[in-house]
């Protein structure tokens, strides 16, 4: 089975990225994703640490999309840098993992 991956995307706004997962899910580059609010976001930015809060969405996604939801996210995020992160998915429920497949595309597409 292709290997599946979790995609930390944080943002400002949970209503943009509300509608951001939305468009992964419609384009099937993600099956799905869990919205996460009152993230607190502390990191040095221009040479400035900055403390604010964002909220964060986890993508479940295959490995092999990796590369176009990066893409997708560069054309559709309003920061200059968005945090997305892959992080690997060791195991866990077979069901679910197919699920994840089925509802994602293949990458070439």
């Amino acid at each position: 089975m292709e290997e599946c991956c979790e995609v930390v995307v944080t943002g400002a706004d949970a209503e943009w990225l509300g509608g951001y997962t939305r468009t992964l899910v419609e384009e099937r580059l993600a099956a799905c994703g869990h919205q996460l609010a009152a993230v607190r976001s502390v990191y040095r930015w221009e040479g400035a640490v900055h403390d604010v809060p964002e909220v964060r969405v986890a993508l479940h996604t295959r490995r092999s999309l990796v590369p176009a939801i990066v893409a997708r996210t560069a054309e559709l995020h309003p920061y200059d840098v968005p945090c997305v992160i892959a992080l690997p998915v060791l195991d866990g429920n077979p069901d679910y993992l197919r699920w994840i497949v089925g509802e994602t595309r293949d990458p070439e597409r």
